[in-house]
């Protein structure tokens, strides 16, 4: 019986670098059954490239969601509701 040292003996079934690429987005917004995910784990640890572009998308994602929240201005808040108030007004006079 001769000793299988291949990387799918060691790692069973293997991903190539298109096919993690390729779900990243998927597994990242947690949309993949548990095995998928498994496997592209298992090739995100031993994948230096492939973990490399994982952990720059969680971190930019990360930096898009802290950086891109829009403040309304109270004031823009209070004309809107002005306006809406002053529509339902005229819109039930109408009736």
């Amino acid at each position: 019986m001769s000793e299988d040292t291949s990387a799918s003996a060691l790692f069973g079934q293997q991903m190539n670098c298109d096919d993690a690429v390729h779900q990243l987005y998927h597994y990242l917004d947690g949309e993949l059954t548990e095995e998928r995910r498994v496997r592209i784990t298992e090739h995100l640890n031993f994948c230096g490239p492939c973990g490399g572009a994982a952990e720059f998308e969680v971190e930019l994602r990360q930096v898009i969601a802290n950086r891109c929240k829009d403040h309304v201005p109270e004031s823009l808040i209070r004309r809107i509701a002005e306006a809406i108030d002053e529509e339902s007004r005229q819109h039930d006079g109408d009736h």
